[in-house]
Parts: structure tokens; C-alpha cells; sequence
């Protein structure tokens, strides 16, 4: 890198702090985490995706598709299921949880069931999403201590602060358009990626047969079932449709973009936005990752200079595997781009961290706020409430760099086990509000049985876990299934408990009424997006002879 590059980076940071100042008018709740419900479906949609589609995304997906042992183009399966889970978010999930008029949408939970119920979703929320959060922040920035030679501690303080000081100063409106021009940055770096990489596979000679075979097969037919069976269509479908549900719909990160639309129009909008856009970029992260990986064998320097950076950074990983393949899309960056380039690159791995890292925060500030010091009659004044908010976000920022340094790197064990309660939680968080919606016989002893056994007996057969504590069950269930058996185990185990403790009565919400009639289905958006689902399942079927 050279100073353009740099200068391009600075330009950046000054922007995104001159952001920060210029939404600081945030005179309530409403204002600070919900942006006044004013917002649009364009900036929410891209922030959406931008929270999603992060930093680990843009560098990740690439390397699994185009250098990973055992990857390649299947992980376009992520996708099956999002357009399913879009029009399941509009119609069931989204009209409840928008005209229940909640800032934390845990407080629905608590007046269907109980302040145990509302407690136990919120805590798990807080800790895992910090956590996770933290370790998101520490690979990126180990990654980019390899490429611009920076110690990790600085390039995670330069990421850290600064979200923390906008996301501080703007609220959710900083938030979220902060989120939509790091969309925008990051989808031109993508783009820029896959130009250069084409044209530079093309003066290397091209490929004489193609694309590696086993690298273009998206679509597999097993069940998710024994060891090394894994992103199979039906688990990939059914298990994603969950994941995706809860995530969207019930994960307060997600949920309260939703929330900060100005009607459940704008909603539907950016839902169907979502569903039909996030393929397309995935697309375009996968076929870049393809044409990297065919670049590092007609150029074995650019293998050689990945081989190098991992040896100097990543010694174990250099012992073991020889290289780290996350180093590749970074490494293509500095070698293969001319500057000016390569500081808008750069800034497109920093926007994607910054952008998960500033809806967490801002979240998780709201969650507290709303779930620990504005609960019951007595409210917080609007002055009180804005001085706690704020230094909840400060807080909460404070809290993704300590896990950022004290989880990140050489403690694997807590990156496997958030990665397990990821992929655990999800199925019983969806029942919750699923049953808080539709159900009256499901009472609070029930619900909170249902949601912590589905969770323990999730973790038992989670695979990470096993992995963790050195216990072998001899059953290999791909993980995306804990989404669907948690759901199962959750719904069960609720109706059972609430069967056998009727003597505690289930809490009804007064004035709330929510009927699903099969009219609400029968709109243009859910037809929309059934049609494209065809067309992505159809599409990714045909992408080996297309590739090929």
C-alpha cells in the first residue's frame, strides 16, 4: 500500500465520524434504536445484507469456494432457503411484532409469558452476539495485520472506535445508512475483484479444461445424516428455512431494522429486496472465489506469497495445513491491484466488520436499555433514557473488543462453542414467538422448559461440542438440522410441560389479536419470491455445466 491508499482509508474514517455528528439528534427511544420509524426500505434493505454478507463473507466465501479442501460452489446452498424464509418473515412474523409497537422485541415475549421468559431470550442474546461479535472483529483484523503488516491490536482498535463513536453520536439512522454505504463499498470491491481476476486468468493463458469439476457441484442429495454428509438439499432447505425465520424475524439485530420501517409496506419491500438481491452477491462472491482459486494454479507465486503470509502470521496453521486460505482474497488485493484500488479494497473489508459490529452494539444497547431499566410501570424519563442508551452502546462496544482480545486466536474452543450455540438457539427462539403468537395453552413454566431442553439436547448432539469436550456419540447430524430439532424439541416440550402445569394459567397480551387468513399469503411479493426460488434451485442445478 502506498499513500493513496491510505489517504483513501483516512477519507473513510473521517467520513464515518462526520456521519456520527450529523444524525446526533436522537430525541427518544423511537428516535435512537428505532431511527423514529422513518426510515426506507432501500437503506434498511442494505443494511440487512450488509449485517448478514459480512467481512467473514467477503473473505471467507471466496476462499471455501476456490482454495478450501472439500469446498467450492455448494456454498450457494446458504441461499435455498432465503426466499422461503422472506415471505414467512412477511406475513406471520412482522404484523405482530410491528403493531405490538416494542423497541425490544423480547418485550412481546414477556407479555405473552413472563419476565423469566423475556430474560432468558435476552441475556443469551447479549452474551452470545458479543461474543460472536468479538471473534467476527478479531479475525478480520488479524487477516488485515498479514496484508498491511499492522499489529492486530491497532487494525482492531481503528475498527472498534470508530463504529463505536458513530454508532454513539447517530443511533439507529447512523446505523443503518452507515450499513448501506458499506454495502455499497463492499459490492463494488466485489465487483472490482472479479474484473481484475477474469482479465488476469485470461493473460495467464486461461483454463485449458475448465473449472475443477468438484468445485462446481452445488446441488447434493444426501440428508445432512454421518460423517462427511453436509450441504445437502434437503437440510440445506429445510434447516436454512428455520435458521433464516429466526434470524430475520426474531434476532433483535435483525428485527429491529424491521421495526425502523415507516409502515409494514416498507417492510415487505425490504424483505422481498433482501430475498431476491442476497443470491446474486453470493453468486458473485462464489464466482470469485472460483477464478481466484483457478488463478493460484496458472500462477504459483500468488500460492507461494499466500504459503508465505501464513507461515509469518499463522505458524500453527502453517504446520498443519500449510496455508490459510482466508489470506487469499486479501492477498490478491495487494498483489494483483493497482493502488487507489487497494484502499477501496481495504476499506471494503473495514466497512463489512464495522457494519456487524455497529448493529450488534446498537442492539445490544437496546436490549439492555428496554429489558433491564425500562421494564415495568415506572418508566425512564427521556433524558435518563438517552444517557443510559448511550453509555450502553459504549458499553456494549467495550464489551466486543474485550472478547475480540481476550476469545480471539488461539482459544478456539470459544469460537467452536458460540458457532454451537448459534446453530442450537435458533429453533427454540422461533417457537417462542411463534407460540406467543398463536397459542393460548402454552404458559410461561412451559415455555421456558421448552426453550432451555431443546437447547441442552441441541448441544449434545452438536458436533462442535462433542468435538470440544473429546465425547464421541457416534451420531453426525450436519449442524444447519439443530435449526429444525430445535424447533421440534422446543414445540413438544412446551405443549407437554404446559399440559402437566395447568394449574399456572397462560398469560393472554389485552388488545392483541393476531388472525392469519390465507388472503395474507396471496400477495405479489410471496409469489415473487416462490418464483424465484425456482429459479435459484433451477440455476444452481445447471451452474456445473455453465461454469463447465
Amino acid at each position: 500500500m502506498n499513500w493513496l491508499d491510505y489517504s483513501i482509508i483516512l477519507v473513510y474514517i473521517i467520513f464515518f465520524l462526520g456521519m456520527g455528528f450529523f444524525f446526533k439528534e436522537n430525541k427518544n427511544s423511537d428516535d435512537y434504536f428505532l431511527g423514529g420509524k422513518s426510515l426506507g426500505w432501500f437503506p434498511l434493505s442494505l443494511s440487512t445484507m450488509a449485517t448478514q454478507l459480512s467481512a467473514i463473507s467477503f473473505i471467507s466465501a471466496p476462499a471455501f469456494v476456490g482454495l478450501k479442501l472439500g469446498g467450492g460452489m455448494k456454498w450457494l446452498s446458504f441461499e435455498f432457503a432465503v426466499p422461503l424464509a422472506m415471505i414467512f418473515i412477511m406475513v406471520v412474523i412482522v404484523p405482530p411484532l410491528f403493531r405490538s409497537g416494542v423497541v425490544s422485541i423480547y418485550e412481546f415475549v414477556e407479555k405473552r409469558f413472563s419476565t423469566s421468559t423475556r430474560l432468558i431470550l435476552s441475556i443469551v442474546f447479549q452474551i452470545s452476539r458479543a461474543l460472536g461479535t468479538g471473534v467476527m472483529v478479531y479475525t478480520i483484523a488479524i487477516i488485515l495485520q498479514a496484508v498491511l503488516d499492522i499489529d492486530f491490536v491497532y487494525t482492531i482498535l481503528i475498527i472498534s472506535i470508530i463504529t463505536i463513536i458513530y454508532s454513539w453520536q447517530g443511533g439507529m439512522k447512523a446505523v443503518v445508512w452507515g450499513d448501506a454505504i458499506q454495502m455499497i463499498i463492499l459490492f463494488a470491491g466485489l465487483l472490482i475483484c472479479l474484473y481484475f481476476g477474469w482479465n488476469l486468468l485470461q493473460e495467464h493463458g486461461g483454463l485449458a479444461n475448465g473449472f475443477d469439476p468438484e468445485r462446481l457441484k452445488v446441488i447434493d442429495h444426501n440428508l445432512g445424516l454421518g460423517e462427511g454428509n453436509e450441504y445437502g438439499l434437503l437440510p440445506m432447505i429445510i434447516g436454512g428455512f428455520f435458521l433464516y425465520v429466526s434470524y430475520y424475524g426474531c434476532d433483535q439485530t435483525q428485527a429491529q431494522r424491521l421495526l425502523s420501517a415507516k409502515n409494514e409496506k416498507t417492510i415487505r419491500t425490504l424483505l422481498l429486496a433482501n430475498g431476491l438481491l442476497r443470491f446474486p452477491v453470493v453468486l458473485i462472491y462464489c464466482t470469485m472465489g472460483l477464478i481466484m482459486g483457478a488463478l493460484i494454479s496458472l500462477a504459483p507465486d500468488f500460492l507461494e506469497d499466500i504459503s508465505l503470509a501464513t507461515q509469518k502470521y499463522f505458524p500453527e496453521e502453517f504446520a498443519t495445513h500449510g496455508i490459510k486460505a482466508d489470506l487469499m482474497v486479501p492477498i490478491f488485493i495487494l498483489k494483483y491491484l493497482p493502488h487507489g484500488l487497494i484502499g477501496i479494497l481495504m476499506v471494503g473489508i473495514l466497512s463489512a466488520a464495522m457494519s456487524s459490529l455497529s448493529s450488534t452494539v446498537n442492539s445490544l444497547s437496546a436490549v439492555t436499555v428496554e429489558d433491564f431499566f425500562n421494564r415495568g410501570p415506572k418508566k425512564l424519563t427521556t433524558e435518563k433514557y438517552m444517557m443510559i442508551s448511550k453509555a450502553s452502546v459504549v458499553f456494549w462496544g467495550l464489551v466486543c473488543i474485550a472478547s475480540a482480545f481476550l476469545f480471539g486466536g488461539s482459544k478456539s474452543a470459544v469460537i467452536e462453542i458460540i458457532n454451537a450455540i448459534g446453530s442450537v438457539f435458533y429453533g427454540p427462539v422461533l417457537v417462542t414467538f411463534l407460540l406467543a403468537f398463536f397459542s393460548k395453552k402454552v404458559n410461561h413454566i412451559g415455555m421456558n422448559a421448552g426453550i432451555i431442553s431443546a437447547v441442552l439436547i441441541n448441544l449434545m448432539f452438536s458436533k462442535t461440542i462433542q468435538e470440544l469436550f473429546h465425547i464421541d456419540l457416534g451420531i453426525h447430524v450436519f449442524w444447519i438440522w439443530l435449526n429444525f430439532t430445535g424447533v421440534i424439541m422446543a414445540l413438544v416440550i412446551a405443549y407437554l410441560v404446559s399440559y402437566f402445569t395447568k394449574n399456572t394459567a397462560a398469560k393472554t397480551i389485552t388488545g392483541f389479536e393476531f388472525n392469519l387468513k390465507k388472503e395474507d399469503f396471496m400477495i405479489k411479493e410471496v409469489y415473487i419470491l416462490l418464483a424465484f426460488f425456482v429459479v435459484i434451485l433451477t440455476l444452481s442445478y445447471f451452474i456445473p455445466a455453465i461454469f463447465g
